[in-house]
């Protein structure tokens, strides 16, 4: 553990947040091309349905993701925390807690799914032409497949949180690469003509429960060396430990699953223009993740630094990796815009050679590449206000940013502008984002008696 509590304490600020950044940044770019796999082989199908019928499923896919983040970031942050002010017995029993409650609320959400169905695809907005092809893909990702992908990102970030973020990597990133080299194989050879949903459905289930397996092994390594514990007898975490894993945790889940909602909102207004307005946002909702992705495994990387900096109390060195993090996701924001305003339609044809969705997903990807420096920004705060505990402004601002301003942002620019009022509101919304956020900032500063910065 020595040369983890150097990496916290005195490797330079770059090099500990390249150990902790890069695999993480691995793995969600392995995540990604994961979650885009299906859709572009999907689309080679040439077929607008299957492809609108797989952008649906993604918002309840997500849920998956918000219940893992419950007490994957909120028990995983805790943990760095508790390590850093040197709790380890209460750090253990936090970590065997979580694994607990996550098994748990993983089974009942599959059941909700599996019972709520077709109700859940028809809000969703599934046409006649979508809804089957939408139920196959619903049923082996999210029912079956829901909760290997709970448990799976929950260990990652209890993983991550000691400093193993190379092994917490490597599982998703080999979910990634089974799930890439089984899409073709379920799709075209081994299921019939007119079951390719159903073949990318399959492929990515059984690469979630190979992640699984994996995690489940490495963690059990782990547990005899370092404070993670999968079962910790007679004991459990005590009252302020699990109110500091609800406290960020619950804040965390609520982002991601507002940022869900505005999707589902998304997709909602797109299928009222028509499926293949439908399926051309569907794409751009995936491609645009990829600087995101970046973004986030940046911010992934440094949540553990900043966490064991504040309880350890050293703010000068807290700072110095918020601002070289915040610094280096800039960068990868601005050269995105100027990447994909360019490329759009060449993006948009490796996708799909449907004209007409073609056409519609250059015009959207065109607009909403110009949010992302913007969301970098908004991330950031979010994951700053995590670390240090801040549980309140951490469920505040992403509220501001999809529920005050985002989601009546959509419905207002959709009855004025029509499609290309929906596309160009996220870089609107998260202008006033950031503003919210850096005035929440300047008050955690000064109310931590932190001299005033950006």
């Amino acid at each position: 553990m020595n040369d983890k509590k150097f990496l916290f304490e005195e490797d330079s600020v770059w090099h500990a947040l390249a150990v902790m950044a890069l695999p993480a940044i691995a793995s969600q770019l392995i995540a990604l091309v994961y979650n885009i796999a299906d859709t572009w082989f999907v689309g080679r199908t040439n077929n607008p349905y299957m492809v609108a019928a797989c952008s649906l499923v993604l918002p309840v896919y997500m849920i998956t993701i918000v219940i893992s983040n419950i007490f994957g970031t909120g028990g995983g942050t805790l943990i760095a925390r508790l390590i850093g002010s040197g709790q380890d017995k209460e750090a253990s029993r936090v970590s065997a807690s979580c694994i607990r409650m996550s098994l748990s609320w993983s089974v009942v959400f599959s059941l909700l799914c599996l019972l709520g169905m077709t109700p859940i695809l028809k809000f969703l907005g599934a046409s006649s032409n979508v809804l089957e092809y939408s139920k196959q893909y619903m049923l082996f990702v999210v029912v079956i497949g829901g909760i290997p992908v709970i448990l799976s990102n929950t260990l990652s970030s209890m993983l991550r949180s000691i400093g193993l973020s190379s092994k917490a990597s490597f599982g998703l990133s080999m979910g990634g690469a089974l799930n890439i080299a089984l899409d073709p194989l379920f799709m075209f050879v081994i299921l019939p003509d007119g079951k390719q949903v159903m073949g990318a459905a399959l492929a990515t289930m059984l690469s979630n429960v190979a992640v699984l397996v994996y995690f489940i092994v490495v963690y059990s390594n782990a547990s005899k060396e370092t404070v993670l514990r999968a079962y910790f007898a007679g004991e459990k975490p005590s009252g302020k430990s699990m109110s500091a894993i609800f406290g960020v945790g619950i804040p965390t889940a609520t982002g991601i699953f507002l940022f869900d909602l505005c999707n589902i909102v998304i997709n909602r207004l797109a299928s009222s223009y028509g499926d293949k307005q439908l399926a051309a946002i569907g794409i751009v909702l995936k491609v645009e993740r990829l600087p995101l992705n970046i973004g986030v495994g940046i911010c992934m990387g440094m949540v553990p630094l900043l966490a064991y900096s504040y309880s350890a109390k050293n703010r000068e060195r807290m700072d110095a990796i918020f601002r070289f993090g915040r610094g280096v996701g800039l960068v990868i924001g601005f050269i995105s815009v100027i990447l994909y305003y360019i490329f759009a339609p060449v993006i948009m044809r490796f996708f799909i050679e449907d004209v007409e969705t073609v056409t519609y997903g250059t015009q959207f990807l065109q607009a909403r590449c110009f949010a992302t420096p913007l969301m970098f920004l908004c991330f950031s705060m979010v994951h700053f206000t995590q670390a240090i505990g801040r549980g309140r402004e951490s469920f505040l601002l992403p509220v501001f940013r999809q529920i005050v301003f985002n989601i009546p942002l959509l419905f207002l620019l959709s009855h004025l502008f029509g499609m290309a009022g929906v596309v160009w509101t996220q870089a609107i919304a998260d202008l006033f984002t950031v503003i919210v956020s850096y005035i929440f900032y300047a008050r955690i500063r000064k109310q931590e008696g932190w001299p005033a910065g950006i």
